[in-house]
């Protein structure tokens, strides 16, 4: 394994980690929109808030991981994605910054209208900002970002059967993994009702999400080859452990094993992410732009990669010990909601 390659590697860590934690925290957002009026999605409400509180802003931390290690470690890749995908890259931006001040200021303000008002743009942020990224994600893996500053078209990079594909993927993605992930959080409460409430909701997305994956392979054929011969190829087996993992959740929350869910749930998301990387790869920009083409010289990637393993042992077991604190503060939580 190159420097190069081990720098990328570690930046698709990272990504796993965003796709997993801060797509469950996007995903919330959505079932916080479809929860109802303010009696009847009170309880679905509260349960949101209090699961994802603690650390729905420590979740950023590996979106910012992520582009600084492509900013530092394939400095040209930067380059072309930021200036040929800045649209929607802005627009996603803009969601995170409103969905973050919407969820703070939802809480402190006591006016209705203001509670729906902050109430609402969290909710539509945390639809929009995964479709975004969802559709950038779409243009890097179908080859629309040519190498060099604004080279590609910055509307039909983004705006394309693949990226549109992409972007309601990261929604349903994003919705499923909520919905899984909540279903354990209201069964640690003591509240079987609410968790039988994101479980139906949970089986619902996982079949839509199935449906529209099924779909998607007739999509990429027709519009991205390159990418559907890499995932029909070396990144097949990949594919086939997260239909599998796909299928063990269905089968888990049917039977109401919800901690286990996660699990599955988890692997079947991380196996697409990484099978779009063993597909794409050694490219980083399709069609010709390799890892070691876009690559900084090993003078930079020796101290990146040091620099990586210093902060993941200072920040890793922080952010540890904040989610297990707050799981034995659920656990130990006899009293109603409302005190919690």
């Amino acid at each position: 394994m190159t420097l190069a390659d081990a720098v990328l590697a570690a930046l698709w860590v990272g990504l796993t980690a965003y796709a997993l934690f801060g797509g469950a925290d996007f995903g919330a957002g959505w079932w916080d929109l479809l929860a109802g009026g303010a009696q009847r999605g009170a309880p679905q409400r509260t349960l949101i808030e209090h699961s994802i509180g603690p650390v729905w802003e420590a979740n950023h931390v590996w979106l910012i991981f992520v582009l600084v290690t492509l900013w530092t470690g394939f400095p040209t890749a930067f380059a072309a994605i930021m200036s040929t995908l800045y649209i929607p890259l802005t627009l996603a931006a803009f969601g995170v910054i409103l969905r973050g001040s919407a969820f703070a200021f939802r809480k402190s303000v006591s006016e209705v209208s203001l509670k729906r008002l902050f109430g609402a743009t969290f909710a539509l942020s945390s639809v929009l900002t995964p479709f975004f990224l969802g559709t950038v994600a779409g243009a890097v893996a179908s080859g629309r970002v040519p190498p060099g500053n604004a080279a590609g078209d910055a509307i039909g990079s983004w705006v394309n059967p693949t990226s549109l594909l992409g972007g309601t993927m990261a929604v349903g993605v994003c919705a499923y993994l909520a919905a899984v992930y909540l279903c354990a959080d209201a069964r640690r409460e003591g509240d079987d009702a609410l968790a039988g409430y994101f479980r139906r909701r949970a089986l619902v997305t996982a079949v839509v999400v199935g449906v529209v994956a099924f779909a998607g392979i007739f999509v990429l054929r027709a519009d991205a080859p390159r990418l559907y011969d890499g995932l029909t190829g070396r990144a097949l087996p990949l594919m086939v452990l997260s239909a599998v993992a796909g299928l063990a959740s269905l089968y888990l929350l049917v039977a109401r094993r919800y901690a286990v869910a996660r699990i599955t749930a988890a692997l079947a998301v991380t196996a697409v992410l990484w099978g779009w990387a063993a597909g794409q790869y050694p490219y980083l920009l399709e069609p010709a732009y390799t890892v070691a083409d876009a690559a900084a010289p090993a003078s930079t990637l020796r101290p990146l990669l040091v620099t990586m393993a210093i902060a993941a042992a200072l920040v890793g077991p922080p952010l540890v010990l904040l989610i297990a604190m707050f799981q034995q503060t659920e656990r130990g939580n006899t009293g109603s909601r409302e005190d919690a």
